[in-house]
């Protein structure tokens, strides 16, 4: 595949700059810092350094035999972001800029969260470096994700309530995009996926990366070849790319990402950007939303917080559109029952979001697939999401606004 984005951020048709001119010359401070930064090794040292000593990378590769054998005749191994600091993937994206917010000058930092481990992973990392941090999500996800609030204000993070729209990411999105444009010349906006503007989703792959860097060679040592299959769920998709990109120019790789079906495809109350979406601009850039023949965003549902948003990271459109990745989607129930297997079958407690990619490989993989060599990315653990869970198995209610 081709080295993308290219100089006008686009991957193919995707992606660009699709932002007021207020917001231009900030994007563009940031590509020439972050230019630069690639260029010294002080930079790359000191990332690696804190990769390693701060976020306890690498994380192992973990072979789920009692996953293996629910599954098919194969193996399947479990990429474990999970156990980095603070619970999942997050943490390599936010070390990474939060080292280009010092080099440009940066003394405030903001982010959005939905499930909130974008967050405490943005308030970790301004608390590890002493600056301000402002942290804006949504009301609804505040209530549902309780305990990550909490913990990003014990690491003393503002958390900003957003009411406006759903209540969820994508409002909270716009915000920390409102708070930007008035604070640019002091404060950096730590986007948390491969979605918005370039090049914001160049530099959350490239931090994202190293997932799939270390799953590589982690395989090759445990199997001495490269897995069949890799699995990933997709809400921005910074998980997946992180996996899946270091695997792209391996043609017999073959990749999956998992949306969140919510309630089922036709019941109009999911986050199925590919299913049910079409190409539109969100945050910036051009790509899969769900919107309204209006072109009116529409309301998305998902039981898991992080993966409630309408669009989907440009670069995972042009994936699709070059027949390099397939989506395919769970639904609620799908995930919970997942979330409940692996709890019981590895003593693992997975994200919801994960646990669509783990429903994804129990539920739905065909015959030549189970048995294959699988690598599925266990993007952050299940802490946060308890008390949806607890509440799900008391009610029966498949409504997440009831959970």
């Amino acid at each position: 595949m081709k080295r993308l984005p290219d100089k006008r951020g686009r991957f193919g048709s995707y992606g660009g700059m699709f932002v007021p001119e207020t917001i231009m010359a900030a994007l563009d401070e940031l590509k020439e810092a972050y230019a630069e930064a690639l260029k010294d090794r002080s930079f790359r040292d000191e990332l690696a350094g804190a990769l390693r000593d701060y976020a306890g990378r690498p994380t192992p590769l973990y072979l789920a035999e009692n996953l293996s054998g629910k599954v098919g005749k194969g193996s399947v191994y479990l990429k474990r972001e999970d156990l980095c600091h603070t619970g999942a993937h997050k943490i390599n994206n936010c070390l990474g800029q939060i080292l280009l917010a010092r080099r440009m000058g940066k003394e405030r930092i903001i982010a959005e969260t939905g499930a909130g481990q974008h967050g405490v992973a943005t308030a970790t990392v301004a608390a590890r470096f002493g600056m301000e941090c402002v942290i804006y999500m949504g009301e609804e996800d505040m209530e549902r994700q309780a305990l990550n609030v909490f913990r990003m204000r014990l690491l003393g993070a503002e958390v900003r309530p957003v009411k406006s729209g759903s209540m969820t990411l994508k409002d909270a999105i716009n915000e920390a995009m409102r708070d930007w444009v008035t604070n640019v010349s002091t404060t950096h906006y730590v986007l948390g996926s491969v979605a918005g503007p370039h090049p914001y989703p160049r530099i959350v792959r490239d931090f994202q990366r190293v997932i799939g860097r270390e799953a590589r060679a982690q395989i090759l040592r445990a199997e001495g070849r490269l897995p069949d299959l890799l699995v990933a769920c997709v809400g921005g998709g910074s998980n997946a790319t992180g996996l899946f990109h270091p695997f792209l120019g391996d043609d017999d790789v073959r990749m999956i990402g998992v949306e969140a079906g919510g309630l089922g495809l036709d019941s109009g109350r999911h986050a199925a950007r590919f299913h049910s979406g079409s190409i539109g601009i969100l945050h910036g850039a051009l790509t899969y939303v769900l919107q309204d023949g209006d072109g009116q965003i529409t309301r998305t549902h998902s039981v898991s917080a992080g993966l409630d948003y309408p669009g989907v990271g440009p670069e995972h459109s042009y994936f699709r559109e070059a027949g390099r990745v397939r989506y395919e989607s769970v639904t609620d129930a799908e995930a919970v029952a997942a979330f409940e297997f692996l709890a019981e079958a590895e003593g693992i407690l997975p994200a919801l979001e994960t646990a669509h990619a783990i429903a994804f490989v129990l539920y739905h993989l065909d015959e030549r697939e189970r048995d294959s060599l699988i690598i599925i990315n266990l993007s952050g653990r299940g802490d946060k999401d308890m008390e949806i869970v607890r509440k799900w198995k008391e009610t029966g209610e498949q409504d997440k606004r009831q959970v």
